[in-house]
């Protein structure tokens, strides 16, 4: 099993499934890829409060894959820690090239 699943193409872009840990120490974006959630792992310094840790997420991944903020929206699970996000206007290939190198880093 592969991170790729984490991934379904749209007409739009990329959606793209997270599991956040928000209150971390640290931001860590992407932090390991789940295997039987397909869900790519990310941390956040924010704390889930008032909306704050899906702007940090927001913001944060609109830099790690050079978009602007407003090409990044969360489309699904709001207020779980379990995410869909949408990346507008980028292809699989770019979305799992910039991922791929993020988990290398990380070392997953």
């Amino acid at each position: 099993m592969s991170f790729e699943d984490a991934f379904k193409e749209t007409d739009n872009g990329m959606i793209i499934d997270v599991e956040v840990t928000p209150g971390s120490k640290k931001i860590c974006i992407p932090s390991g890829y789940n295997p039987w959630r397909k869900r790519i792992e990310v941390r956040l310094s924010e704390n889930a409060r008032k909306g704050k840790a899906n702007e940090q997420l927001v913001e944060n991944l609109a830099v790690l894959f050079g978009l602007n903020s407003s090409e990044v929206s969360i489309s699904n699970g709001h207020k779980s820690t379990k995410k869909s996000v949408l990346l507008k206007g980028i292809d699989r290939e770019r979305a799992v090239s910039v991922l791929k190198k993020g988990l290398e880093v990380s070392g997953n």
